[in-house]
Formats: structure tokens, sequence, C-alpha cells
């Protein structure tokens, strides 16, 4: 992104009425004109000061309004005059320089090596990251087969039959040949224990029954792969026990520990549903999954939506044999390598430059330091720390004519997707933006196109350092990787990754940025250009849930 060209703003300062004739400079008037005007103000001043006191004294405003009208008016436009600590430009550039001088490629290449500095002993021992699967294979893209693809979210149930014809000529490699989508509201969120799965059985019933499918599968019974985006402690590739789901859900009430694959089973046999459970995956495995059995290049996946997260194939050398405590011996032996989530959004602190609105995020937020990654680069925070960046705007430089909305005086109210919504109007007066903001923040006026012109460059600055930063991760995974391999930066070949999330979907530029730093950097480190590439997944859930369930037919 080229540098911001910095647009000259003017102070929110009000002006003054004009002063009268008698203020004014007369020296081309007669001395007696002079004599006469000079202690006119002085005078004034004085019982104007007298009045006010009077006013605080006696506690009758409107009497003294009703006398002198013209100096309450006169009172009420002084009180009005204000002065801000800066300029709206002197403030742009700060941001702009706090934003963008981590962004230089040795420096972003420094915050890569301390990246894998961190990963070193999380590789040895633990249980909250760089976590391996059971899955250990990758897709040929040359499997065929139908699948039931089962994909859990936060808000959404979906249920499709999935169609895998490999490398065919003129025919789509994978393929949607149903899919129901179910809503998960309160009501649905609020159903306890085996209830919640209860209602999933009945919905993969409503699924199945469809003639069509019925057509594809005749009376074969389903193997189903479950995208579950939701904590698991994996036990084998089909099963796992069920943890806190958190966001409102209380299927875990009676049920916290139990095997997630059984607990849908139960109700789906009392159904006598031709189905049986054969794989259950994150989302983050998911899309990989779903990449690579389209581009056999793909060894890495980022989802970057709300959350934060990246799923990467390694050897299993590359983590401790700690890590693999439980699993069959069988898996053990035969496996070479194996698919880890990393959960890279809980790295970072003391790794990436920080801003004092970071900083504040930071301290305010309720888990601190948790997921300092994430804080830095998901949908879940970009508009905050935008926010962030406004308020002390509206109150130390007169962004808005120094008025703050009622709403954005709010932790979060500020959504990523708005200010998403406003980089993109590129028209020649905002006129969208400016539209858009009034809706979600109103004003006493609208903004103006220069409280626009700032917004949207402070939200670029912010979204730009946060592709720079993934650019870093991506590029720590990648050295851990070929390192693990054994193999040097030019010797690594070409990389895929599998991409899914709102924000490295659809946010202007986001990916693009993304990928220039990755250049740069893979570059930089010896490697050929465009060794990197970030390539889109789509409907990663469902189609990584029965690519989960075709690699172990294969």
């Amino acid at each position: 992104m080229p540098k911001l060209s910095l647009k000259r703003f003017k102070s929110r300062r009000m002006t003054l009425p004009p002063e009268s004739d008698c203020a004014r400079d007369t020296s081309d008037s007669p001395d007696t004109d002079r004599q006469r005007c000079w202690y006119i103000k002085p005078m004034f001043d004085f019982w104007q000061s007298l009045l006010a006191a009077l006013e605080r004294i006696v506690m009758l405003p409107s009497l003294i309004h009703s006398v002198f009208p013209s100096l309450s008016s006169r009172k009420r436009t002084r009180d009005a005059v204000r002065s801000y600590d800066r300029t709206m430009d002197d403030l742009l550039r700060e941001v702009q320089r706090l934003f963008e001088a981590p962004l230089e490629p040795a420096k972003l290449l420094q915050m890569s090596g301390r990246l894998q500095e961190q990963f070193a002993p999380k590789l040895q021992a633990s249980n909250i990251c760089m976590l391996p699967s059971y899955n250990d294979k990758l897709p040929t893209g040359l499997e065929q087969g139908t699948y039931l693809a089962l994909d859990v979210g936060g808000s959404t149930f979906r249920v499709a039959v999935v169609e895998l014809s490999g490398k065919q000529a003129g025919a789509k490699s994978m393929r949607i040949v149903t899919m129901k989508s179910y809503a998960i509201n309160n009501p649905v969120r609020y159903l306890r224990g085996t209830a919640f799965f209860d209602w999933m059985a009945q919905k993969i019933e409503a699924a199945i029954v469809d003639p069509q499918v019925q057509r594809i599968n005749g009376t074969k019974s389903f193997g189903m792969g479950l995208a579950w985006s939701f904590p698991v402690e994996q036990t084998s590739i089909r099963s796992g026990n069920l943890l806190a789901m958190g966001k409102g859900f209380r299927a875990t009430e009676g049920t916290l520990g139990q095997d997630l694959s059984e607990l849908i089973m139960a109700p789906c046999r009392k159904r006598n549903l031709p189905v049986h459970m054969e794989s259950i995956v994150n989302d983050a495995s998911a899309t990989l999954l779903s990449r690579a059995y389209e581009d056999p290049a793909t060894r890495f996946a980022v989802i970057l939506g709300t959350g934060f997260n990246i799923a990467v194939h390694l050897p299993t050398s590359a983590l401790a044999t700690s890590k693999y405590n439980g699993y069959p011996q069988k898996w053990i032996d035969h496996a070479t390598h194996v698919l880890v989530n990393t959960e890279l959004s809980m790295f970072g602190k003391n790794v990436f430059p920080t801003t004092r609105w970071d900083d504040l995020l930071n301290e305010n937020h309720v888990r601190p330091d948790f997921q300092p990654f994430e804080h830095m680069i998901s949908g879940r925070y970009l508009g905050e720390i935008v926010r962030l960046i406004v308020v002390e705007a509206v109150r130390t430089a007169g962004l808005f004519s120094g008025e703050l909305p009622e709403k954005l005086a709010e932790p979060y109210s500020l959504e990523t997707g708005t200010v998403a919504a406003i980089e993109m109007d590129e028209s020649k007066n905002f006129t969208q933006a400016i539209a858009l903001f009034q809706s979600k923040h109103a004003l006493s006026k609208p903004p103006s196109y220069k409280d626009i012109s700032f917004l949207r460059q402070v939200s670029q600055l912010v979204s730009h350092r946060a592709a720079a930063y993934l650019a870093a991760g991506i590029h720590s995974l990648w050295n851990l990787r070929i390192q693990s391999e054994g193999l040097s930066a030019n010797e690594a070949g070409r990389l895929a990754i599998g991409c899914n999330g709102s924000v490295i979907e659809k946010y202007p530029h986001f990916r693009e940025l993304c990928q220039t730093h990755l250049d740069e950097l893979t570059i930089a480190s010896g490697a050929e250009p465009h060794s990197i590439s970030l390539e889109i997944a789509v409907e990663s859930a469902i189609f990584g849930a029965a690519v989960a369930v075709c690699c172990l037919d294969a």
C-alpha cells in the first residue's frame, strides 16, 4: 500500500463573530475617534463579567437574559469556543508513524524469528497450543465418494451431501449435491445436554430423507464428517471429549467430557438413520483439507474472521513424543506427518510492537494477554482499535467537531464490518460512507468529508498493519516447516495456504497486502518469488469435513 498522503485538516475551533469598529485598528481615523473608543471594550468586558457574577449570585438568569439578551448571546458564543491539543493532521501523522514504522521487511523478519523462539517450548509441552490432531494424511485429489458433511458453528448448523469426483475432465472435483441450513438461535442454544444433540439428529434426518439424496445413496449408510467449531479433546480421528462451548450454549450441561461422536450417534440410532461418524475436525483443519484436495501444494490453513487460527501440516518429529501420549501405537508407527492446530492467536506477546491504543484494549480485556496476536489482527478487534483512536481524535483533535456519538463511547461498538465498508467507499465525496456512519453512530449533523477521510485513513493503517503482522506469523511457521523437513528456503518449493474467514476473504485489499509482505519476507529469506500463495477455500468447513472422511478411505 502506498504511503498515505496526509490532507490538511483545519482545526475545529469555532470562529468568533467579527469585532466592532471600536475594537479594530483605526489608525486611519481621527485621533478623537481613537480616544473615544479605546475604553469602550474594557468597560464592556467589565460589565459582562459583573453581570455573569450577579447571574450566579441571585440565581435569576431568566431576568438578566431578558434585560441583556445580547450579552447572554455573546456569553454563549464565547463558551462554545473550544481549543484542541493538536490538529487532526498532527494526530493522523502520529498514527501513521506508529502503525507503519514496524512494517519494514527487516523488522517483520525479526518478529518472525522471535515468534519461532516462542514456538519451541510449546512444541515440547503445552496442552493449549501446538496441538497434534489424528489427521496424518492429506488427500491426493483423486479420491471419490459421496459423504454427509456436518458443520456446527456458533449461529448455524449445516447438513450437506458432498460429492467428490477427483480430477475428472470437465467436472468439478467437489460438489455440494444438496445442503440444508438451520439457524442456531437462542432457543436452540439453551437446549440442555442431550436435547441439543437430539435436535441435531432431527435435522440430519430431515436432510437425508430428501428424494434427491435417496436417489444418490439408496439404502447405503452415509459416512459422516463433522466440522466442529468449538473446543474438543480429540481421542481419535472419529471421537473426542466434549469441552465447554461458550457463547451461551447449554449442550454441555450433564454431558461435559463425554464422547462427542456418541452424543450425536445415539439419537441417530434411535431414529434408525443410515449414518455413521467417520471423522471430527476443527475449522482450521477442515480448511486445509478442503484446499489440499484441489491444490496438492497446500500445507497451511488460515482462519481469520472474528477469531484467528492457523493449522499446519508438519513432520511428526517437529513435536515432542509426549505430545502423542495416548495415541494408538499403530498410529505412531505409521504416521510421518500430522495436522497441527497451532492456536497461533496465543502467541506474540512482546513480539509485535504495540501502540497506546493496543495497550488500552489489552488492559480492558476480560483476559489480558491471553491472545495477543488475535488482538491485533482479527475482526473482533480491528474495529475496536479504530474506535479507540477515534475517541481520542474527538477529544483532542476536534474530529466530528468534538462531538462523540453516545454509542461510540461503548467498547466494541464500532464494528470491523463498518470500517471495512467505509474503506470500500472510494467515491469522490464519500457519500455512502457518510450515510453509513451516520446510520450507525448518529451525530447532531452528519460527519464531514474531512471527518470520514480521517476515519478511512486510520482504518487503512490499522488493517494494513494487521495484514503485515499476519504475514510475519505465516513466515515464522513456514520457516518452522522447512527446517523440520530438513530443507533450505530455496529447496522448499511452492506452498499454498487455504484461507477462510470474513477478514481475509472480504476486508478490502487485506489478502493482497498480506501476500505482498509474504513475497518480500520469503524472497529476503532466500526463497524463489511467489513461494507462498494465499488461496480462498470456498465452503471449507463443508468440503473439509467430507475430505477428512475420504482420506480414511484412501
